[in-house]
């Protein structure tokens, strides 16, 4: 595998903020989306055997508990990630995948709690959600919407309508775009789009999804990486 970083961390994002937990992250990425903050693992990293990331992960977490595989986008990789996850499991490890639903999540095992973006139009990769992907998703997965904008807000929210979004996954995520170039202290300022003018939005349409913070972008320096 091409991997970038492997580190332990609290988790940032999705219905496990706030845990314990070992980020394994892949190198490469096919999308180049306008807003990404993990542009530097486009490239680079280091080839590491299955074997090798497997002891890292156990050095950093011996007594098992949350793995996330991200990336860049780790399913380029599937060959050798699919195999690691379905370790990681047999051995009572948490497993998350991050995601953005470009590639086909057939063989990811069901037990992963994939956690998949669909891509709003200001994103720049607009339309490369596998809609097939909604039939690999179940009932403790989650959907992704990083929202820059109201024609960003309106889209996330007439596709949970369109299909059905909340009789599929556990949790519907609304997450404001961060500014890439963001560093010092974490601030809501550094929001492409106010906190409080989603949560407005939402709540005056009632839509059945979840805000979600970066919230390592507060506690540590937004342009820090390993954290």
């Amino acid at each position: 595998m091409q991997i970038t970083e492997i580190y332990k961390s609290i988790q940032g994002e999705s219905t496990h903020a706030g845990l314990p937990c070992v980020f394994v992250r892949l190198t490469g990425c096919n999308l180049r989306c306008l807003w990404c903050d993990s542009e530097y693992t486009f490239t680079g990293g280091r080839k590491m055997s299955q074997e090798q990331v497997w002891d890292e992960i156990q050095r950093l977490s011996p007594a098992r508990g949350l793995v996330e595989i991200t990336g860049g986008e780790p399913m380029l990789q599937e060959r050798e990630v699919v195999p690691l996850m379905r370790r990681l499991l047999d051995s009572n490890y948490t497993v998350l995948l991050e995601t953005s639903g470009e590639r086909a999540l057939e063989r990811v095992p069901r037990e992963v709690v994939k956690i998949v973006d669909v891509k709003c139009p200001d994103s720049g990769a607009a339309d490369t959600f596998r809609m097939d992907n909604l039939t690999a998703l179940g009932p403790q997965d989650e959907l992704k919407f990083v929202i820059s904008s109201r024609g960003d807000y309106e889209f996330a929210r007439d596709f949970i309508e369109e299909h059905a979004l909340p009789s599929r996954v556990n949790a519907i995520l609304f997450s404001p775009a961060f500014r890439k170039e963001a560093q010092g202290v974490g601030e809501t300022t550094n929001c492409l789009l106010a906190p409080q003018q989603l949560v407005q939005w939402m709540l005056a349409d009632n839509v059945p999804a979840r805000l979600g913070l970066q919230i390592h972008k507060f506690v540590w320096d937004p342009a820090l990486k390993g954290v």
